[in-house]
């Protein structure tokens, strides 16, 4: 078991099971999936930066819409308080 770690520390597995030895091949191959990930956070922070909007805008909505159901409410309850015009 020791020797196949020391074997996985000393050899590289490319995804297409071809063993590349050289550090520079290793090297090539790390600064591909490097960049692949530069994009794909950049991509993942894009989305949170649009989500975090929507979530602004949301929350100022949800704030007008609490004002006005205070303004109608606060209307209603002096209407509430008359008599209506029957009696």
């Amino acid at each position: 078991m020791l020797q196949r770690r020391r074997a996985r520390r000393k050899w590289w597995s490319h995804p297409d099971n071809v063993v590349m030895s050289t550090p520079d091949a290793r090297l090539t191959e790390l600064e591909i999936k490097s960049s692949f990930t530069d994009d794909l956070l950049e991509q993942l922070n894009d989305v949170v930066a649009r989500q975090q909007q929507q979530i602004d805008a949301l929350q100022r909505e949800l704030l007008s819409l609490r004002q006005q159901v205070r303004d109608q409410g606060s209307g209603l309850g002096a209407a509430r308080d008359e008599r209506p015009p029957h009696y």
